[in-house]
């Protein structure tokens, strides 16, 4: 198991660890890390695990372990692992994490200026989209732009909060998404509020308030099959 330092404040950039396990693949686990896994439609983060003796290791990206609350932290090709048991400090790359952010906690946004089944989508660097399970209609890019930037510019507070899977049971309208379900096995499942717009399960990192996301535009809207509408945004910086 390890500690997820992200999910308590996604603000963190560098924590002190130990090395508890390094797998059959070379992928190193730590007793506790600030390094997002893969997951949710998000990247998991980069950067590096910083020996006692000073060497430094560049993680390459971040994966799920065997279960839910394992996390693997995957080493670029070509370096030297470390030992079990070593202590390290485990840094991230800021930059791109805030970037991916900013993406996500205005992806929850764009759920919420358009209210259709979610049926995928993805947090990129700078960019990001959801599919909609959406009949015949026409969207305006112009539009969306306006409406999202307009919540955005309002500096509505994003917080997380923690509810159990009976209580989502009982509150299933609760979960956008139609492929992809909240992580079921621990008891709780996390929750990402953003006031008086947004409320569904996520275990991905958000920023405080949604004026830290900038301004965003709508790039292009797209017909993915008979009824699936695919809505991507870009930084408008």
């Amino acid at each position: 198991m390890t500690r997820a330092l992200f999910r308590e404040d996604s603000y963190l950039t560098s924590c002190t660890a130990k090395i508890t396990e390094i797998n059959e693949l070379g992928g190193i686990v730590l007793d506790q890390t600030v390094f997002y896994p893969t997951g949710g439609g998000q990247p998991g983060d980069t950067g590096v695990l910083r020996l006692e003796d000073g060497r430094e290791i560049t993680i390459a990206t971040t994966v799920k372990g065997k279960d839910a609350d394992e996390v693997v932290h995957v080493p670029a090709e070509g370096q030297s692992l470390p030992e079990v048991g070593e202590t390290i400090t485990a840094e991230i790359n800021w930059e791109v994490r805030h970037r991916l952010m900013r993406m996500h906690s205005c992806l929850h946004l764009l759920s919420a200026v358009l209210p259709y089944p979610v049926t995928g989508g993805q947090v990129s660097d700078g960019k990001g989209r959801l599919d909609f399970d959406l009949p015949e209609a026409a969207l305006d890019k112009d539009e969306i732009t306006e409406k999202l930037n307009d919540l955005i510019s309002q500096n509505r507070p994003v917080s997380a909060d923690w509810i159990t899977d009976e209580e989502l049971d009982a509150k299933p309208d609760l979960v956008k998404t139609m492929s992809v379900k909240p992580p079921r096995g621990s008891g709780h499942i996390r929750l990402i509020q953003i006031e008086e717009t947004d409320l569904q399960p996520c275990g991905g990192t958000h920023v405080k308030n949604t004026s830290e996301i900038g301004r965003v535009r709508v790039r292009k809207i797209e017909k993915k099959g008979r009824q699936n509408r695919r809505v991507s945004l870009i930084f408008d910086e």
